[in-house]
């Protein structure tokens, strides 16, 4: 886990911004490995949409390319 107290303080916008960036694309990648793995594992997209937190529409819409990528 990354300890909060080693990110850039939003007083430093141009800093926080950068890393603002640099964990969104971090977190996409994950995302994307989770949901790959766990196509590959047999999980449904209403529990890939669960865990997500989010409806399963929302899931598929968003991240099927991970399941076409996962199939090639």
């Amino acid at each position: 886990m990354v300890n909060l107290k080693s990110l850039p303080s939003p007083e430093e916008p141009a800093e926080a911004l950068a890393a603002v960036v640099a964990l969104r694309l971090l977190a996409d990648k994950l995302e994307h490995s989770a949901v790959s793995s766990a196509i590959e594992q047999g999980w449904s997209w209403s529990q890939i949409a669960e865990a997500l937190g989010v409806s399963k529409q929302a899931a598929h819409k968003r991240l099927a390319s991970v399941h076409s990528k996962a199939d090639s």
